[in-house]
């Protein structure tokens, strides 16, 4: 009993830490910048990406790979680039499309060999087949939060799922405006509410991979740890959805776009 104890204290200890140095790095992106008074919630006018001119430049070329990932939101598609209202339909989509995103899988990847160097869960072992398994349980849950939260409960409850890019604030208000989006959201009329698809979603989640978790990951305890450490990293993701307009200025991936219709 000891022994779990200190290993739950020990990952959420490198969770923090982790959280912590990614917000440490994204905080420098914006310190020049001026703040502006826009509209809360409003799409960043950086989401969006102009046609380059066509050439054989490979500097260009790799511009244009950017501007087309950017495009179809591979990395993060809940970034939103229009207030069009998303219909049933479209937020099934978007799970579908949250559900295999580069971002997504990345996490996984990361998450996986994370839980292989700590053993975590211990029931799924070692070796390839260990990490195969942990991969595949952190994608099956991504792969129901979403489907709960993005598409089923963001439609009966009319909430938008995606997350709006709002500039101008320094790194202390974006941290709040991070952790105030996993809380509240917009819905569908672009009204302030209680954000119940970003927090039940993840809760019938993790609830549904306890059919699939190996025994001794499946009680209340666990349950929740791995709830709040979704929390967490929801909290995290939104600072860097936040900061990734201006990571691609920084780095001169892409010039910025014309606003949003």
């Amino acid at each position: 009993m000891i022994r779990d104890k200190r290993k739950t204290m020990l990952q959420l200890s490198i969770t923090a830490w982790l959280i912590i140095c990614w917000l440490c790095l994204l905080g420098s992106a914006q310190q020049n910048q001026n703040p502006t008074d826009l509209l809360p919630n409003a799409p960043s006018s950086s989401l969006r990406s102009p046609q380059t001119s066509k050439g054989n430049n490979p500097i260009q070329s790799g511009v244009a790979l950017v501007q087309v990932l950017e495009r179809k939101s591979l990395v993060f598609p809940d970034l939103a680039t229009t207030k069009k209202t998303l219909s049933p339909w479209d937020k099934f989509k978007l799970a579908a499309n949250n559900s295999i995103a580069v971002s997504t899988i990345g996490a996984a990847l990361v998450t996986a060999a994370y839980g292989q160097a700590v053993n975590s869960p211990e029931g799924y072992g070692q070796g390839g087949e260990g990490y195969a398994k942990r991969f595949g349980a952190i994608m099956g849950r991504a792969a129901s939060d979403n489907m709960f939260g993005t598409f089923l409960i963001a439609s009966v409850m009319r909430e938008d799922p995606r997350f709006y890019v709002k500039t101008g604030l320094s790194f202390r208000q974006s941290v709040k405006y991070a952790a105030v989006r996993v809380l509240r959201t917009r819905s569908d009329d672009g009204q302030s509410v209680t954000n119940f698809a970003g927090l039940l979603g993840p809760l019938a989640g993790e609830a549904v991979a306890n059919t699939y978790y190996p025994e001794g990951s499946r009680d209340i305890g666990d349950t929740f740890i791995r709830y709040s450490a979704d929390l967490g990293w929801r909290f995290a993701g939104n600072l860097l959805k936040q900061y990734w307009p201006n990571i691609n200025k920084k780095l001169r991936l892409a010039p910025h776009g014309s606003p949003p219709p």
